[in-house]
């Protein structure tokens, strides 16, 4: 097959999952919790190692930030016979109940972001693939990780959510980011509506778990809220879920 335009590779490895974190620089920690992990490829913002789980090839490749190189991502590893997806990234908590080094899985995205409307109408849900988001949760349970699940804020600004008093348009930012917690949103990132709505157009499985490495609102009311840059439980969550997902054990499949 020719090689993927924006990716740099093509389907030679056979592989049918890839896990998907955003930084390049997590890359090869992620493929290191899998068998036999090496270098694949390298191309703008995509770095993609490949391993093995159950003796099953599997790719971790990064999007980079935001929905555009999400989606591009998304439809060039689809044209390689990907078919679940499984991002792996960082958050910000926005419920008071969520915490720093907390996991978050994501059973839906508000569409705060422009990429999708590209896809669909902005009516149309951003929701997981359920089977993927049960192997999550068995998973987060299966290494003792403290998790939530419910929706997520999508955004394309990072400094809108962080100082949307110096932007323009500052005051919808404000009142969209209250409506979303009086609704029970649970924390914020930057990727999982793309690859919600990318992969249900394609016909595909996504599902999205994330590490929490602060909460604003949290900080705004004096409660305890360390940062927390250790990945590691959502790493071996979304690990152990496409482990799940691959040996069709459990609730999962």
């Amino acid at each position: 097959m020719k090689t993927t335009y924006h990716l740099g590779f093509d389907d030679a490895c056979g592989a049918k999952y890839v896990i998907l974190p955003g930084d390049p620089g997590r890359v090869q920690a992620i493929a290191e919790f899998l068998d036999n992990p090496r270098f694949l490829c390298q191309n703008r913002e995509y770095t993609t190692w490949i391993g093995e789980i159950n003796t099953q090839p599997v790719l971790v490749m990064s999007t980079g930030m935001g929905g555009p190189s999400t989606a591009i991502a998304v439809e060039e590893l689809s044209t390689l016979g990907i078919e679940t997806y499984v991002r792996v990234g960082t958050c910000g908590g926005m419920a008071d109940f969520v915490e720093s080094g907390d996991v978050v899985i994501a059973t839906g995205a508000i569409r705060q972001e422009g990429t999708t409307r590209e896809y669909v109408p902005i009516e149309f849900p951003a929701i997981a693939d359920l089977a993927v988001t049960n192997a999550l949760v068995q998973a987060a349970g299966n290494i003792g990780a403290k998790y939530h699940t419910g929706v997520v804020q999508c955004k394309d600004s990072f400094y809108g959510q962080h100082s949307p008093d110096r932007m323009p348009v500052g005051y919808d930012l404000k009142d969209k980011w209250q409506a979303w917690i009086k609704a029970g949103c649970l924390a914020s990132e930057m990727e999982s509506a793309t690859l919600y709505i990318v992969a249900g157009v394609l016909g595909l499985r996504a599902g999205c778990v994330l590490s929490v490495v602060w909460n604003q609102e949290r900080q705004l009311k004096g409660l305890s809220n360390k940062e927390a840059h250790d990945t590691t439980l959502a790493i071996k969550t979304a690990v152990e879920a496409v482990r799940l997902m691959i040996s069709g054990g459990g609730k999962c499949c």
